[in-house]
């Protein structure tokens, strides 16, 4: 019981605002909201509203009777936190936190709580500092222009209000500058790696998709590993790096990226570029979908648009893995799984029971390799360069000593041939 109290009531609501077309749901707008919310485990989320407005007020984002109707709610459920899923202003968040008396959070604020409490490696935990403080500068600014219109030329000019956000502004720009220091450094002590990397000879798989598709529960499956894998949204944060041995295919490295996710608030689609930038490297992407969600489609196109605005190149080979087979009825699976069969570029899958596996790890290694195709040789004993380049390749499936050298069999692709013809 302890340990429920310490826990923060919160309410999720939803602004859906008439003057502001949406392609998402209200309806799932506001249940993504409160997956948001359940992703803090100090948060008690005990309850969810979508609020239906013509428009936004400047001054309290909602109109005055829904602010008393939601107050008396507020109130009478003893709410301590309210989440507003979308951009609430600073004057707005100061008049509503006047009148319901309770602490607000808006969308950004939320996702930047998630973060923070996420981010493991040196890289994750500098993005998710910097990007706090480009959102914390961004109220200052905002509250500080608030200031100069009330204070309307009473010559204050220069006067304690002033001089405290100046001050505030230049301590947080000052933090930024050292923090996008010791970013560089990070990022070039990456880029090293990656360089390094490089020079060893296997191809990079990376996983894509929106936040809770399932990306690490398949990354887990698929490597063995053990990165968090929560039925939660941005349950990783850090790019996770395993090896994977394909099945008759090379040893790849599989690189299990953060959940991507719609309207992510722009200060945080800078912090967390450098975290994406291990698609730019990749040879193949797999794109996981969550195929029994509502909202698959939308979910996609949102991931598609942050690709192309990253620079990934269209002709990068790309696997759309529909995943969470598990989640949907027979008929509407098997519909799923026909569908996939007839497009190679689409695997169906379920990550939780493994379907569907072994064959999207085939397509993935013919992507890398090119179609493989069975082949006799017979090598002299004066070919021993070429002999060991075979088995260098891991391409000989059996030898046998012959009188004039050796007999083999190999399983290979043309440009392995292309090669081997060339020595």
């Amino acid at each position: 019981m302890e340990h429920d109290r310490k826990r923060t009531r919160a309410w999720v609501l939803h602004p859906d605002i008439k003057s502001e077309q949406s392609r998402r749901e209200p309806a799932a707008a506001l249940e993504e909201a409160v997956s948001l919310a359940v992703a803090l485990p100090d948060l008690d989320v005990i309850g969810n509203d979508v609020v239906r407005l013509p428009k936004a007020q400047p001054g309290y984002l909602f109109g005055s009777g829904k602010i008393e109707e939601l107050a008396q709610r507020l109130k009478a459920e003893d709410v301590e936190l309210v989440l507003i899923d979308g951009p609430v202003s600073p004057v707005q968040q100061r008049n509503l936190e006047k009148a319901w008396k309770v602490k607000i959070l808006d969308r950004t604020g939320l996702i930047l709580e998630i973060f923070s409490d996420r981010a493991r490696t040196r890289e994750g935990v500098l993005q998710v500092e910097m990007a706090a403080l480009s959102y914390q500068r961004t109220r200052l600014v905002r509250a500080w222009t608030h200031l100069e219109r009330q204070r309307g030329g009473l010559g204050f000019v220069g006067g304690p209000g002033e001089t405290q956000i100046e001050a505030d502004r230049r301590a947080i720009d000052e933090q930024l500058v050292r923090l996008r220091r010791q970013l560089e450094k990070v990022v070039k002590t990456r880029t090293l790696h990656r360089a390094a990397r490089a020079k060893i000879p296997y191809p990079i798989v990376a996983l894509v998709g929106y936040t809770n598709a399932g990306k690490s529960t398949l990354f887990n499956r698929l490597t063995g590993a053990d990165v968090m894998a929560k039925d939660m949204l941005f349950a990783t944060l850090d790019p996770t790096m395993r090896r994977v041995q394909l099945p008759d295919g090379p040893e790849v490295i599989l690189s299990d990226t953060v959940g991507f996710i719609s309207d992510l608030p722009t200060e945080l689609v800078a912090a967390f570029r450098a975290t994406l930038e291990e698609v730019l490297a990749a040879d193949v992407i797999l794109h996981v979908r969550d195929i029994s969600h509502a909202e698959t489609q939308t979910q996609a196109e949102d991931v598609e648009a942050i690709l192309s605005s990253l620079g990934v190149d269209e002709n990068r080979p790309m696997i759309e893995v529909w995943n969470k087979l598990d989640q949907l009825g027979e008929e509407e699976a098997d519909a799923r799984r026909d569908r996939a069969a007839r497009d190679d570029a689409l695997h169906a899958i379920s990550a939780l029971t493994g379907e569907g596996l072994s064959d999207l790890l085939e397509t993935i290694a013919q992507l890398l390799q090119g179609k493989r195709f069975e082949e006799d040789l017979d090598l002299t004993f004066a070919q021993g360069k070429q002999r060991a380049w075979l088995f260098e390749q891991d391409v000989v499936q059996s030898e046998e000593q012959t009188d004039n050298g050796f007999a083999l069999t190999v399983l290979w692709t043309d440009k392995q041939k292309a090669r081997f013809k060339k020595l």
